[in-house]
């Protein structure tokens, strides 16, 4: 069992509080992150949440350091990133505002998130915005555990790649809240890339991945990762890899192996390889778990296909057969 295995006997003890505030991760996914940080964190490299949202993934977390025996709330520090408002290409619900929807004078919830999580403000440090200007490329700074819940576009992810995985040690804990997300493919075979150097935890806790740096990563690798520096048909390999080490979430519900399959389809989807992306998904149409949650999916890889096929101009059968004579 690995370290971070031990905590899954413990989830089903776990009682957190009942007025935590409004979140999108599962209950599973807070009492593992209530448990790092109780039981396995330590707070001598940062501890950075990179999508923190309303605050209750944040609220679980600080709330296992406060309990830790061993987490020094006068020099650790919790890092919560986060657009913290509402709009366009932020993710975000007006489900984060302590009212539960928007008011009519601004579309920041960040006052509602400082309010929610008072109790920790002393070792709690907010960085609001967008995280290509809220982050430090200059921060070298070790980070302990790093909780990815902001990688949604490819744009961000690089941020990300460049900023703070660079800063993983031997010893790193990483959780990647968006693993069920097959749109999201460069979380997949990132992790792929870095399977030599980590340990996944056991498996997934609903939708999120976790693992442990156990050896250090070569800057070569970063890079390439940052850079997204794969061909199509190596990050498909690297997706394949993961697939050799998971199956399903540890509740049985989430198949991740399908999922991961999907998410190649979207890889060759991004490339502009329409058809080959409709190939490999059009057979996992029958899975039972996608074509319920999926189906936009599915919608959207056959859309682009068809409309790909209707403008490549048909060639008629005479004319292919010239063309053999002509070879001939």
């Amino acid at each position: 069992m690995t370290k971070l295995g031990r905590l899954y006997p413990l989830l089903d003890g776990v009682q957190l509080p009942d007025n935590l505030p409004y979140t999108q991760v599962s209950t599973w996914e807070l009492k593992f992150l209530y448990l790092l940080g109780r039981q396995h964190l330590t707070g001598q490299g940062r501890v950075v949440e990179l999508g923190s949202g309303g605050g209750g993934s944040t609220y679980a977390l600080a709330l296992g350091l406060r309990e830790s025996p061993v987490f020094d709330e006068t020099t650790g520090r919790l890092d919560a990133y986060d657009f913290f408002h509402v709009g366009k290409g932020t993710f975000a619900t007006e489900k984060f505002f302590t009212a539960g929807t928007k008011p009519a004078d601004g579309n920041s919830f960040l006052d509602d998130f400082r309010g929610r999580l008072e109790p920790f403000l002393p070792f709690l440090e907010i960085h609001a915005g967008d995280i290509w200007q809220t982050s430090d490329p200059d921060d070298t700074t070790s980070i302990e555990f790093l909780h990815i819940d902001i990688a949604k576009t490819a744009r961000v992810f690089r941020c990300v790649s460049e900023r703070f995985l660079t800063r993983l040690e031997p010893g790193s804990v990483v959780l990647h809240q968006d693993f069920a997300g097959p749109r999201l493919p460069w979380l997949h075979h990132s992790t792929g890339a870095l399977l030599p150097y980590i340990e996944i935890a056991g498996p997934p806790i609903r939708s999120t991945l976790a693992f442990e740096v156990t050896r250090p990563i070569p800057e070569d690798v970063l890079k390439r990762i940052s850079e997204d520096d794969y061909t199509l048909d190596e990050k498909l390999a690297l997706i394949s890899a993961v697939q050799d080490r998971i199956d399903r979430d540890h509740t049985g519900g989430i198949p991740f192996k399908s999922v991961l399959e999907l998410a190649k389809a979207y890889v060759a989807h991004y490339a502009g390889e329409h058809k080959r992306a409709w190939s490999i998904a059009d057979p996992l149409t029958s899975d039972a778990y996608l074509s319920r949650t999926r189906a936009d999916h599915f919608e959207q890889l056959r859309k682009a296909y068809e409309t790909d096929r209707a403008a490549t101009p048909r060639v008629s059968p005479v004319a292919r057969l010239k063309r053999l004579v002509g070879k001939g």
